[in-house]
């Protein structure tokens, strides 16, 4: 513990210039006066969680991540996993909440392997660009630009291009037991 305090305050003041951030910017929209960032900073000030949480906000972190007991998660536009046929970006970092992700396959991925992986769960696909074959259980389906599917991660499922070109997938990972619920708004406009 002793070792991640003493620490905290060279990991805020590098969190906030990596940001491109001044102390007055960060107080705007923290509500964390000037002063008490940069005592937090020089390690004049010990953090409290009231500190923390709106520092995590702007930040777009977790509390374990802002004060190093997990490693910073890589740029949304850098890559967190690549294979030889997939690269794959994290685009969200919302606890408790359904994890989105990019991925782009490219035409070397067109075969699903013997063995098929099941999980708990639930994934939502939603193709941007090129053609994604799906296998969920007994249904194979292609997808193009525009078309997303629900997949029921208990039954042997597979992700993966048709082998003329890449695709570009956004896809949201859900919890056991968790499906997607279509909610909108009612604009109060007509369709004339």
């Amino acid at each position: 513990m002793d070792d991640v305090l003493e620490g905290l305050g060279v990991r805020l003041a590098t969190r906030r210039k990596r940001a491109g951030l001044g102390l007055a910017e960060l107080s705007a929209s923290t509500g964390i006066s000037i002063s008490t960032l940069s005592r937090l900073e020089t390690g004049g000030r010990r953090a409290t969680l009231e500190l923390l949480l709106p520092l995590a906000t702007v930040y777009g972190t977790g509390l374990d991540e802002l004060v190093g007991l997990r490693e910073s998660a890589p740029a949304r536009d850098e890559p967190v996993s690549r294979t030889a046929d997939t690269v794959m970006y994290r685009l969200s970092r919302s606890p408790g909440q359904p994890a989105a992700y990019k991925f782009v396959f490219s035409p070397a991925r067109s075969r699903p392997p013997d063995d098929l992986p099941t999980h708990l769960g639930w994934e939502w696909v939603y193709v941007l660009a090129g053609r994604l074959r799906v296998i969920n259980g007994d249904d194979d389906l292609l997808l193009r630009p525009g078309e997303a599917t629900e997949i029921d991660t208990r039954r042997p499922h597979w992700l993966g291009s048709t082998g003329d070109g890449p695709v570009e997938v956004l896809a949201l990972f859900g919890r056991q037991g968790e499906r997607v619920h279509m909610r909108g708004t009612r604009t109060g406009t007509s369709r004339a």
